[in-house]
């Protein structure tokens, strides 16, 4: 099975700080839905920044998507991301853009043509059940509401690979289910790689997971 990442003796740290992260050993194959657990510090939002490459490894080796991410240059970087759909649990939408416009930003970033964009983003609109609030703008919506227009920009561009950051954490019940099944959708059917960092995994899922949790700078899976 190809893996999709790949981290060997990996360690991350901030600056001049102490590892967060440790010698860390794991990889992840291609169409695997994995969560990333750990109490508030652990290091799991370190993990993810790594991943799509803000944040660089000290010692170790980083391979995601088959591009190794020590030493990567911006062109490579940027080329890489546009494989990569990210979703935050601040969201990190463009609030002077309309919903359309937010979600149109990575098709608009891999060249896709506007007609192609506007059909994308309109279906993926009505996928999360936003299709009402076409011509808003990120603060007239809910919190709730500002995730699934982030998920649909995660999923604009049929990533390979989705990380999300904590991305239910702020949601009223609705808006997690919707964003929980919207990430299982894209791995069962489109057997795109999900990597979630959370501090607590949903009581049912639909497909099959893996497990890892971060603990004093050492990650391992739970079995």
């Amino acid at each position: 099975m190809d893996k999709v990442i790949y981290a060997q003796d990996l360690s991350l740290s901030y600056k001049d700080d102490h590892n967060i992260i440790h010698k860390a050993n794991f990889s992840f194959n291609a169409g695997e839905f994995i969560f990333i657990t750990g109490a508030s510090g652990s290091g799991k939002s370190t993990i993810l920044k790594s991943l799509y490459g803000a944040l660089k490894a000290d010692r170790g080796k980083l391979i995601v998507g088959g591009v190794t991410m020590n030493g990567i240059s911006s062109k490579k970087l940027n080329f890489l991301r546009r494989h990569i759909g990210i979703v935050f649990q601040d969201y990190k939408l463009i609030k002077e853009w309309t919903i359309e416009k937010n979600v149109t930003l990575p098709l608009i970033i891999s060249g896709y043509a506007k007609e192609v964009s506007d059909e994308q983003v309109d279906k993926l609109l009505t996928h999360v059940k936003l299709s009402h609030q076409i011509g808003r703008y990120p603060p007239e919506l809910s919190g709730g509401e500002q995730q699934r227009v982030a998920m649909a920009r995660a999923l604009a561009h049929n990533p390979i690979l989705i990380l999300a950051d904590e991305p239910t954490g702020n949601l009223d019940e609705y808006s997690a289910k919707v964003v929980w099944d919207l990430l299982e959708g894209a791995n069962e059917q489109l057997k795109t790689t999900v990597v979630v960092v959370t501090h607590n995994i949903p009581d049912v899922m639909h497909v099959p997971f893996r497990k890892f949790h971060i603990e004093k700078g050492d990650i391992n899976e739970i079995l």
